[in-house]
């Protein structure tokens, strides 16, 4: 498929990145960028040979400023409609996807970029990198699935009650950053981080993405129970001489 409002790339063919290109805009989030990255997410859930995916902006400045509140404002009301649909479905697309996902935030997120950002599994950011959750300043409401399991219950309504910017140095500490570099650093910072996710064994690493993610509201017995039921009936183990091949290869074992 060609695309016209985001670039899909691969890394070492294992590791897809979408870069959100719509720079003149700070990449806000259009219809027709969100029908891309929905096909695009698609196409790697099918993919078994991919291990990761990274999302970035493109230009100096932004991850995404968030929705096109210009495309917004000329929407009819079924336009309306499908978009909302739209994004219901690309927001549990991204916190659901197979491989780990990866925001290399190289910008600021807002609004919609923040949501985005939320549903990531991980997040690189550097000193560019601020975070906003606008939506009760715009009489909406998102994000209060995704974010209280980043930061905890209280910071999270402070930042969605409030609105308020959130610096990277903040928001590396709060969680909503695993960890910032330099500005230039953080693509490379990311593609790092995906080549280590993508030397395990992929069924080991999207079986346990699929765990915690269905661990939510579990009680501990529940998850213990979910844990002991994936090893014996949906996970292909290794022999230990293969899945520990290296590790006893140094200890001398034949």
């Amino acid at each position: 498929m060609t695309y016209e409002n985001i670039k899909v790339e691969t890394a070492d063919g294992a590791i897809t990145v979408v870069t959100l290109s719509r720079p003149a805009v700070l990449n806000a989030l259009s219809y027709e960028l969100k029908a891309e990255l929905s096909v695009a997410l698609d196409a790697v859930e099918a993919d078994p040979e991919m291990r990761a995916l990274i999302i970035t902006g493109s230009g100096p400045k932004a991850f995404s400023a968030g929705a096109d509140i210009h495309q917004m404002a000329r929407f009819t009301p079924d336009e309306a409609t499908r978009w909302q649909a739209q994004s219901e479905h690309i927001h549990w697309q991204l916190a659901n996807l197979r491989v780990p996902t990866i925001g290399a935030m190289n910008g600021l997120a807002f609004g919609g970029g923040a949501l985005v950002a939320s549903c990531l599994d991980i997040r690189i950011g550097c000193e560019l990198s601020r975070f906003r959750f606008l939506a009760a300043q715009y009489g909406r409401l998102n994000s209060t699935w995704s974010l209280p399991h980043l930061v905890g219950w209280a910071r999270a309504k402070e930042l969605l009650y409030t609105g308020r910017i959130v610096e990277s140095d903040e928001a590396v500490q709060m969680g909503l950053l695993n960890k910032v570099v330099g500005t230039e650093q953080v693509l490379d910072a990311a593609l790092d981080m995906a080549r280590q996710i993508a030397k395990n064994v992929p069924g080991s690493v999207q079986q346990t993405k699929r765990l915690l993610n269905e661990d939510i509201g579990r009680s501990l017995r529940e998850m213990y129970d979910a844990e002991l039921d994936t090893v014996s009936n949906r996970l292909e183990m290794s022999p230990v001489a293969v899945g520990f091949q290296e590790f006893l290869g140094r200890k001398g074992y034949k």
